[in-house]
Parts: C-alpha cells; structure tokens; sequence
C-alpha cells in the first residue's frame, strides 16, 4: 500500500485536495490530525494520511507525475513538465559530448569565438527556467479567475501579481481578457515580455494630469478636500514649497486655512508659513471665503487647507460646498481630492463618491511609504477617470512629492514601492 498527505489550512480544505486525486474512490482513509497549531502569525494545518493499493499508485505515477500538495496536474501543465523534461534531456546529451567542440585545433583568442553547441546549450537552459517559473506560477491559487477561457500558464505571474496587488477583481479581468486579445502570440514566449506588454496597457489606462503653471495674468488656486488624517496639511506645505523654491522660476505663493476645526493644524500651517515667509488667511465663515481669496491675489498660486471630514458627514463637506459656491471673485478652483494609498478599493471609492459633491477634479494619493498594494490607486483612477496629480511618498517637506507619473505606480504595482524611483 502507498501512503500519501493531503494538507490544508483546514480537514476539509485538506479533505478537498484528496478528493481531487484520481483514485480518490479507491483509497482508504488513515488519519486526520493537526500538524501546526494556531498561533499568532501563523495559521492552523491539518494533514490527512490516505492510503491506496500500491499498483494503482504506481500506475498513475507512470501515467501523470503528481506535484507534491496532491492536486493533479491539468493537460497543459503536463504538456510543460514533459517539454522540460525533454529539453533536460537534450542539456544532458549536448553537455555529454565527446568529440571536440571545434572543428579545427587551432589557436583561438579568448572571447572571440563561442561554438555553437554551447549557445544551444545557454538557450535551453533560458527556456528551461522560464518553464520552471511558469510552473510555480500556474498553482498559486487554487480558484480559477472568472474568465470564459481560462488564463495561459504563461499569464499566470502576472495576474497573480495584479491580483495581490489590491487591484479590483472586474478590473483585472476585463484587462486581462483585452490583453489576451491583443497580445502578438510573439510576446508570449517568456514572462518577461508578457510582463512589459502588461505594464505598457496598464500604463495607458491610468489618467494623469500633468503639472502646469499659471499663465501670465491668471493665478492658480487649489484646493486640497478629504477624509481626516490623510496629510493634506503636510500636502499643502509640500506644494507651496515646492512651488515657492524647486520650481525653475519662483513663484509667490498664499495659503487659506479653512480647517479651523483643528487648532493643531492651523498653527502647523502658520508656522510653515512664516518659515516660508508665505501670505495667510483664516477663514472661519464661508462668507469670508471670497475675500480671503481676495487678499492674495498678489500671488500665483493660492493653496486652499479644508478641515478633515468623514466621507458620511454632509455637513462639513456642505460647509466647503458653501465656500466653493461664495466664490465671488470668481477664480477657476481646481480641487484635488487627497486619499491614503493604505485602505482597500471599496474604501476609496466610498470616499470619492462622497465627496464628488464638490466637482472633484483631480486626485491625489498619499502614504505609498505606508503599503504594499497600489492596484487599489489603479483601480479607483481606471473606474472614475479622474487624473492623478501628485503622489506623497512620505513626511518630508517638500521632498517626498511627486509628480503623479504612469511608469512610476505601474511599477509600484507590479514591483513594490521603490523610494529610488519616486
């Protein structure tokens, strides 16, 4: 009789895997018993011991290799194990030659000659390890993406890189299904041209506003609105930084605090503000709004701090509605709705939705120091079409701004945050 383990996080997940085995029928059940316990940080595993009759294991063994979880392998699977099994075979026959590699015994100057066994030789072992990689990509969730065919072996890395990443499900399914569609059969030879023809539609897709700066006669005024403990305070210190001293000319830049709700706050901005030697105004009123606004028009720019809101709390979203529509003076107010990276897709676009009240027109994201998953910043961008602006990266003013770019969070979202790139 042949013993094998089945393991899962649970019986019955470990029972399931059993069941997928061909001679599931023909097996007798041994034992069931917990090999981890639970612990903090760690999941519970369970290991179930089956038994089968020792001729129908070897059989089976004979007619389909079985990985080492149980689970069988699919037909196209099998297909890749035999190719690489074959090319294995033909390393061995090539690496095992006993004639002489040259045809001739004549002196030959190093690095100026490579024979061309030796160049199959590297191109098979290249095929080989891309094969094994696609092998350890094709088990790496046991359900299936909702497709009607299902993703090639050789896609498999790359959903399961986008799939972790946060990025909601429609999504990555429908660019998956046009990536299928488009992709030159060329390109799928390894995984990493799949992987660059990948980041080239992802890139296309994300909308991005890129920074201008104000014409002459006309000034620029922006405003910064979201939930509470976002950074948008530290976002307006950035900005006028970066717009008062990094920029090729140095503009004249005001600061509006509306956010007098948190007294912390204010006198963070103020002392900003004098650091910078920056005009500032307090409003407490929506009616003093337009005059606050008034006061600086001497400046290029004017950078407008909105009090922290709950995305579900209307009143003070109305509040800076009212300032919005007491606009008098009648500035063009470009407002830039400030998210955290850190919180899932659902989360962002709750936040949008609330507050697309105030005619929302850009979007900016911070706290990407903060998190491993920015498919959700994808996703909320692809879903509302609304560009992205800037990025915060962490809370050093002004330094750790950027100027939203596609290439920058494609590769954050495939790759991880790299603060060398930001």
């Amino acid at each position: 009789m042949k013993i094998l383990t089945f393991t899962g996080k649970t019986p019955s997940e470990a029972l399931k895997k059993a069941k997928t085995h061909p001679f599931y029928n023909q097996m007798l059940h041994i034992d069931t018993k917990e090999i981890q316990k639970k612990s903090l940080g760690r999941e519970a595993l369970y290991e179930i011991v089956m038994g089968v009759e020792g001729d129908l294991q070897e059989s089976y063994e004979k007619a389909a290799p079985i990985p080492k979880d149980g689970r069988p392998l699919t037909q196209k699977s099998a297909d890749v194990l035999y190719d690489i099994s074959y090319a294995a075979q033909q390393i061995s026959k090539i690496a095992d030659v006993k004639d002489p590699l040259y045809s001739y015994a004549e002196y030959q100057p190093q690095g100026t000659f490579e024979p061309k066994e030796l160049k199959e030789i590297k191109s098979e072992i290249a095929k080989l390890g891309d094969k094994v990689k696609i092998i350890q990509n094709m088990f790496w969730e046991e359900k299936a993406p909702d497709l009607e065919s299902h993703i090639p072996s050789e896609f498999a890395e790359i959903y399961r890189l986008a799939s972790q990443s946060g990025m909601n499900r429609e999504h990555l399914d429908a660019i998956m299904r046009m990536t299928l569609e488009h992709m030159p059969f060329k390109m799928r030879e390894n995984s990493s041209t799949i992987k660059r023809y990948f980041q080239t539609v992802l890139r296309k897709m994300v909308p991005i506003r890129l920074e201008s700066t104000p014409s002459v006669g006309n000034k620029k005024v922006i405003m910064l609105v979201g939930p509470t403990g976002v950074g948008k305070t530290t976002s307006v210190a950035k900005l006028a930084a970066r717009y008062s001293y990094l920029m090729e000319k140095k503009y004249k830049v005001g600061l509006v605090v509306l956010d007098t709700y948190r007294i912390g706050a204010v006198e963070q901005l103020m002392q900003y503000a004098r650091m910078m030697k920056l005009g500032i105004e307090t409003v407490v009123d929506p009616v003093d709004f337009a005059s606050a606004l008034d006061s600086l028009r001497y400046c290029d720019y004017i950078l407008i701090d909105t009090m922290g809101s709950s995305p579900y709390d209307r009143k003070k979203i109305e509040k800076i509605y009212e300032c919005l529509e007491g606009n008098d003076v009648k500035y063009n107010i470009d407002v830039v709705l400030v998210m955290p990276s850190s919180i899932k897709y659902e989360d962002l676009k709750a936040t949008y939705e609330n507050f697309s009240a105030l005619n929302i027109d850009t979007l900016m994201f911070t706290k990407l120091d903060e998190t491993r998953g920015f498919g959700n910043i994808f996703s909320l961008a692809y879903e509302t079409k609304k560009p992205i602006s800037y990025f915060s990266v962490g809370q050093e003013v002004p330094e750790d701004l950027v100027c939203a770019n596609g290439d920058f969070l494609i590769e954050c979202l495939l790759d991880g945050f790299n603060r060398s790139k930001a």
